[in-house]
This record gives C-alpha cells, sequence and structure tokens, in this order.
C-alpha cells in the first residue's frame, strides 16, 4: 500500500515538473528516498524514464491534431507545414540526441548531486527573469512555428542539450533558448513539448530494451499506475502553463526555480552537518 502511495505522489510530481520549467531532479532529490518504492535500482531507473511516457502521451492527446500530417481535416498547405514542423523537430532533436546517447549517464554520475543541481536550478531562474525584463515592450519575431527557421531551431536544441546537466529541466532549457531569440511564450511551450515526444520517447524505449521486459506483476502494476497518474496531472499541467503564460510572462518560474535551488542547498549543508 505504501508502495502505491508512493508512485501516486512521483507521477504527480512527474507530470507537474516535466512541463512547468521547474525541474523534476531538483524536486526529486529533495524527495530523496522518501519517495523511493521498495524496488530495485535498476527498475526505479527504467520507472523513473518509462513514467515520462504517461507525460509525453498528454501531448499527443492534446496536440493530437496539430501533430497529425495526414488529418483529412487539413488542407494539403496545412499537412505539408505540419511534415516540416516534424522536420524542426528532428533537427531541434539532433544535438541532444549527439550529447545525450554517448554521455548520458556519465553526466549523471558527475552532476546528479545537490550542489549542482541547485546550481542549474538558481543559474536558469536568473535567466528567465533577465530574458523576461529584457523583452517587456516588444513584440515577439516568431508568433508561429512556420516561422521557426533552421538556425533558431538548431539553437533551440543546443538549449535542448544543456538540459542533459541535471537541474536545468529540459522545457526550461528549451523555454530560454526560444525567448532569448524572439519567439512567443506560446511558441516556445508548444516547440518544447513537441520536442519532447522523440527525445522522451527514444529515452524511454532505450531504458526498456537495457532492463528488459522481465516485469514482476507488482511491478507492472506499478508502472502501469505511475504512467497513468502521470497523463492525467500532465493533461492538467499543460493546460494550465497555456493558460497562464497568454496573460502572464515566466518570471513566477524564475523565482521559483531560486527558492527551490537555495532550499536544495540549505537541505543538503543540513545533512552533511548532521552525517
Amino acid at each position: 500500500m505504501l508502495d502505491i502511495l508512493k508512485v501516486i505522489v512521483l507521477g504527480i510530481v512527474e507530470g507537474i515538473t516535466e512541463w512547468l520549467p521547474v525541474s523534476s531532479t531538483g524536486h526529486l532529490i529533495l524527495a530523496g528516498d522518501l519517495l523511493r518504492p521498495g524496488m530495485s535500482e535498476a527498475f526505479m531507473e527504467m520507472f523513473n524514464v518509462v513514467i515520462q511516457l504517461g507525460a509525453i502521451m498528454a501531448v499527443v492527446v492534446l496536440y493530437f491534431h496539430k501533430l497529425n500530417p495526414f488529418s483529412p481535416r487539413k488542407t494539403q498547405k496545412q499537412k505539408m507545414l505540419t511534415w516540416q514542423m516534424w522536420i524542426k523537430v528532428v533537427i531541434a532533436s539532433a544535438p541532444a540526441a549527439l550529447i545525450g546517447l554517448p554521455f548520458n549517464d556519465l553526466l549523471d554520475r558527475i552532476f546528479y548531486k545537490p550542489l549542482p543541481v541547485a546550481v542549474m536550478l538558481i543559474v536558469y531562474g536568473v535567466l528567465f527573469i533577465i530574458v523576461e525584463n529584457r523583452n517587456v515592450g516588444q513584440r515577439p519575431a516568431v508568433r508561429k512555428i512556420s516561422e521557426l527557421t533552421i538556425p533558431m531551431v538548431l539553437l533551440i536544441g543546443v538549449f535542448q542539450m544543456l538540459a542533459l546537466i541535471p537541474g536545468t529541466s529540459r522545457s526550461g532549457a528549451t523555454i530560454v533558448g526560444a525567448l532569448l531569440i524572439g519567439v512567443s511564450r506560446e511558441i516556445a511551450a508548444e516547440f518544447t513539448f513537441f520536442l519532447a515526444i522523440p527525445v522522451m520517447f527514444g529515452a524511454s524505449l532505450l531504458k526498456l530494451i537495457k532492463f528488459g521486459f522481465h516485469f514482476t506483476g507488482e511491478e507492472f502494476g506499478l508502472l502501469m499506475l505511475g504512467c497513468v497518474v502521470s497523463f492525467g496531472i500532465s493533461v492538467a499541467a499543460i493546460r494550465f502553463l497555456m493558460g497562464y503564460i497568454k496573460k502572464n510572462d515566466f518570471k513566477i518560474f524564475g523565482y521559483y526555480r531560486i527558492v527551490l535551488g537555495g532550499i536544495i542547498v540549505v537541505s543538503a549543508a543540513v545533512q552533511t552537518f548532521l552525517a
């Protein structure tokens, strides 16, 4: 029963922090072993990635028409623009794939520690505030995904690559990158959602292959529960974010990241003192 409650909480954390630019890693570090179900390290390593499938399915469901190049409700021009969007997503995903595949485990070993995570939380929190202050009164140069050029999507892809460092936040990094080059908040968030599809599906598939499909009944049940909870919370989180940024900027998330980074530093210092 306790494991079920922990999986539900993990699903909620994933569903919220995958899409809001606040870093799921930072929250999980704070939670520590309190939220770790009584499963093997190998299973939990896979679980933490695979529950992202629930989160990414929320994007697919919410944006299915926009993502579907075969929709009979689209004109030929709209279908062509959809294919162009997918090409841009693939191009923007390339930097993270090239660096992530060979170096992801190494980066985790080096940076998955409270202090580096806290630093990245604070750095990107400050960046959100600086970029939003710079953009005050300026009309975004890009208000449609079709207006994104290849150099623009490559730059956004480089920012997504930087999110391989824990604490950065994939959505946070890509949104900052998009805002820096004059993309509107709504399009920055949408393109970030779409970029997550190949990245997260790919990461989940690699983890499944690495772990194998040898689940016990209990493990399979916990995995499905985490995915379902993550899916439902992700739908709510995406709708909230898109509604929020229509009338507000991202600075509140910047302040939140700075506070969270400070809490992690204090928490790590206290644990070291008490050890």
